[in-house]
């Protein structure tokens, strides 16, 4: 992979903008620059040999996400024209779920999981939250200081989604590396790819012997009748949607509240939510930077660009925060942390969530995670100092998220039995 940190003007703009090179993870802005200099249509590549059309316009965005008609999710078109070992292939690789169909297998894929997610009550969920907060600082809470990310963030999830699904906190580990390896679309995506999948597959092997109650459990189960092959795709896609960009929304809101002294003190006070600090990263630090991916399904003109069938055509969200910066909305200078504030927690102009019939179906369950985690973590440890300034916190590569590296931080040592601890 190249080492690649170019000033503004070092892109050529008929040039695709390289998202895969090392340059884009430690300054993303500059890369957003070039692409929207492009218009609000921008032509970049995912990995060396693999371009994509990237969206960088809210109103192209919008107009992208609605259009089922022009655009379908379906990546069996473009696969054929990608080598077998591209990196990307496993964020991108067609299965029968919910993310790569259209129309009324979109719909009967969609609402399994939906229903799936209602049956998990928020007192339940909260509940699980709780417990595996109290199993992480209870590992990293003596030693008086941590990785936020490797010790919290990342196995935090892999045990709340593990339970969710029916799983032992032992297999954590195991889930949270595949994960890391896939999503960072480098040499060990495929690697990555493979455990992930075959860690699923034991799982669905498993409940199809015994139910549980769990997740994969009421899915087989579910009076939409999907087969045990789409089960393993649904949880193939949820289980991996739910831990990755969800763990890299904790780490990212506590980066920003951490690296900004007065937030962090009136969120310890009680004064402010935490709420506000998850809906900024939403909106300029967003842990899904680039996917929403979509495929004309002939050739057409969108807002200025000729888009070809089979070409991924990719939705920008970094970009477009990047974009509401520049026209004046509230924010702070590229790559600061934001006066965290001032956001109602339901404002979606950032599009994070997506919109459009493949809208996120489970927002409200990732915020009340993400929210829980980081109060809960507060109150365990009020007196949390970050070790580095923020501009010198390092990211992961890959040209689909903004995941921090490591966060290291320091505090009073506290142990679970300690007098005041939360129950």
């Amino acid at each position: 992979m190249t080492t690649h940190s170019p000033d503004r003007q070092a892109f050529s703009r008929s040039a695709p903008v390289r998202l895969w090179e090392d340059g884009f993870a430690v300054d993303p802005y500059r890369y957003y620059d070039a692409l929207r200099a492009q218009g609000p249509v921008g032509w970049a590549e995912l990995a060396p040999g693999v371009p994509a059309y990237v969206v960088t316009g809210r109103r192209a965005a919008l107009d992208l996400l609605h259009d089922t008609d022009t655009f379908s999710h379906d990546p069996r078109p473009w696969e054929a024209t990608v080598a077998d070992d591209s990196p990307v292939l496993g964020m991108m690789r067609w299965r029968p779920n919910t993310l790569f169909a259209d129309g009324a297998a979109h719909v009967r894929y969609r609402g399994s999981l939906i229903d799936m997610f209602d049956r998990i009550e928020p007192h339940d969920l909260r509940a699980r939250v709780h417990r595996a907060v109290r199993v992480l600082v209870g590992r990293f809470g003596p030693r008086g200081e941590a990785d936020l990310v490797g010790e919290f963030a990342r196995p935090l999830m892999a045990l709340v989604f593990n339970s969710l699904f029916g799983l032992p906190d032992s297999d954590s580990d195991r889930l949270d590396v595949a994960l890391g390896k896939m999503m960072e679309g480098g040499a060990e995506a495929a690697e990555g790819e493979a455990e992930y999948g075959g860690y699923v597959l034991e799982l669905i092997a498993a409940k199809s012997e015994r139910r549980g109650d769990d997740l994969p459990s009421w899915l087989l189960d579910h009076p939409a009748g999907l087969t045990p092959e789409e089960v393993t795709w649904q949880v193939f896609l949820t289980l991996g949607a739910g831990h990755e960009p969800t763990a890299n929304l904790v780490s990212n809101a506590l980066s920003r509240i951490l690296g900004n002294p007065r937030y962090y003190s009136t969120l310890t006070s009680g004064a402010r939510p935490v709420m506000d600090a998850v809906v900024e990263v939403l909106h300029h630090e967003t842990p899904l930077a680039n996917y929403g991916i979509h495929y004309a399904r002939r050739p057409v003109s969108f807002h200025g660009a000729w888009i070809r069938a089979a070409v991924p055509v990719v939705v920008s969200y970094g970009a477009l925060a990047l974009a509401q910066d520049a026209n004046g909305t509230e924010g702070a200078p590229a790559g600061e942390p934001e006066p965290v504030g001032g956001r109602h927690p339901k404002d979606a102009s950032h599009l994070s969530w997506s919109a459009g019939p493949h809208a996120c179906p489970v927002r409200q369950h990732t915020l009340l995670i993400a929210t829980e985690a980081i109060e809960r973590l507060t109150q365990w440890l009020p007196d949390l100092e970050p070790v580095l300034p923020r501009d010198r916190l390092t990211w992961r590569p890959g040209p689909f998220h903004r995941s921090l590296t490591a966060l290291p931080v320091r505090f009073s040592p506290r142990t679970p039995d300690q007098p005041g601890a939360p129950s």
